[in-house]
């Protein structure tokens, strides 16, 4: 739960630097920019917590999730451009919650596939189909808010508020592969050392076709050098969010950990409302539907995440690790003690590496680099709200880190 939590503030602060598309910068080298910035950190944040000889025997023993990460990476970079023209279109505060409609995605193909809510008893399905309409009404009334606003053109509005859908379809999806990743007993972070290929190559791919080329995406990214630590730096908050954000997935499910995780709406609002000034001008009526509809949106996830798996459901959930391990000759007891948060690799790894500090000092250098050419972008920020919001984020980060570590060893 804790982890759910983390991973919302996480996430939240990592779309604050996608406002630079209202500067004139091409979305798709914004979304080029975060996901060069994830590839770096989904490689880092692994390495220093576990070395990589640890990951790599972790995915040759999983040899068949392999595919099924790069899958989820594709569907990510779709996604995460798709959130940079609706940021574009219809502004952070608004976007965010529509485009995290994807917790009712992922909670039907939890249901589906892996037997999630079966057995559960009707409270709890109560629960989440009770958190699900009021997902739903709150995008709903989101959605109207912006079509509304004077400061969108309705021309764009349209097509902002599609784009955020369909980003939420994507993201819903991307959750198939993390539970099978995690049903067959992978650690979270072998699973998102291997999901960064599919996004970077998805991401890079899109910009060629969509940019007319490379060099153009070089003209471009010449032009854009003094943002770009901030892309980076975007990039790298998405790790740290979307790491927490797995293993609350592996813990308690898509159905209850992506929803909970969706709490990052809440910390967009604060971001594009209390940061950038997004609400400022909009008239009362619409700032209300925004405010309403968010909150709408909150209580619906937490709903869904107070659905408390019973004993019944857990055999749901055995049932279908036992399915995942007769169909890919797993060992059922180490994929069950990995559920559990056991650490079943720690006695096959030796530890970190000498290019382990190779691939730290090379992320490291490359922040470092970027920071050098760095300016301050012409956007409006009230600094107080900054503090005031990365105070409480580093606060869930140490906390989530701490628990995680006493509980699992990061397993």
């Amino acid at each position: 739960m804790l982890c759910g939590l983390a991973a919302g503030a996480w996430l939240g602060a990592s779309e604050a630097p996608t406002k630079l598309v209202t500067l004139g910068i091409s979305p798709f080298l914004i979304s080029l920019g975060m996901v060069a910035g994830v590839f770096v950190a989904r490689w880092t944040v692994p390495t220093i917590m576990k070395g990589t000889e640890y990951i790599f025997i972790d995915l040759r023993s999983r040899a068949h999730l392999t595919v099924w990460a790069i899958l989820a990476g594709a569907l990510w970079a779709v996604a995460n451009t798709l959130t940079v023209f609706a940021i574009r279109d219809v502004g952070l505060s608004i976007a965010f919650p529509l485009w995290n409609t994807n917790c009712l995605v992922g909670l039907f193909w939890g249901w589906f596939f892996f037997y999630e809510l079966r057995g559960a008893g009707k409270k709890a399905q109560r629960k989440v189909l009770g958190g699900a309409v009021a997902i739903v009404a709150g995008a709903i009334l989101l959605a109207y808010a912006s079509s509304r606003t004077s400061l969108t053109a309705s021309s764009h509005a349209a097509a902002g508020i599609l784009a955020a859908l369909g980003a939420a379809l994507l993201w819903g999806t991307m959750y198939i592969p993390y539970r099978k990743a995690y049903l067959s007993g992978m650690n979270p972070l072998s699973f998102v050392t291997v999901f960064t290929v599919g996004e970077l190559g998805t991401v890079a791919a899109l910009a060629l076709a969509f940019r007319g080329g490379l060099h153009p995406i070089l003209h471009d990214l010449a032009q854009a050098r003094p943002a770009l630590f901030w892309l980076f730096l975007g990039g790298f908050c998405w790790v740290l969010g979307d790491l927490f954000q797995q293993y609350a997935a592996k813990y308690i499910g898509i159905g209850r950990g992506i929803p909970l995780s969706n709490t990052n709406q809440l910390w967009g609002l604060a971001w594009g409302a209390l940061v950038f000034g997004e609400l400022t001008g909009r008239g009362s009526v619409a700032q209300a539907m925004v405010v309403a509809g968010s909150l709408a949106m909150i209580l619906g996830a937490l709903a869904i995440s107070t659905a408390a798996a019973p004993a019944s459901e857990h055999v749901s959930w055995s049932e279908a690790i036992e399915r995942e391990c007769d169909r890919y000759g797993l060992d059922h007891d180490e994929v069950f003690r990995a559920q559990a948060g056991v650490d079943v690799m720690a006695d096959r790894s030796r530890g970190w590496r000498w290019w382990d500090v190779l691939i730290v000092v090379a992320a490291v250098g490359i922040f470092i680099w970027l920071a050098l050419g760095t300016e301050r972008p012409a956007i409006a920020i009230h600094p107080t709200w900054i503090i005031v919001l990365l105070i409480a984020t580093l606060g869930l980060l140490v906390a989530g880190a701490a628990l995680l570590w006493k509980r699992t060893r990061f397993s």
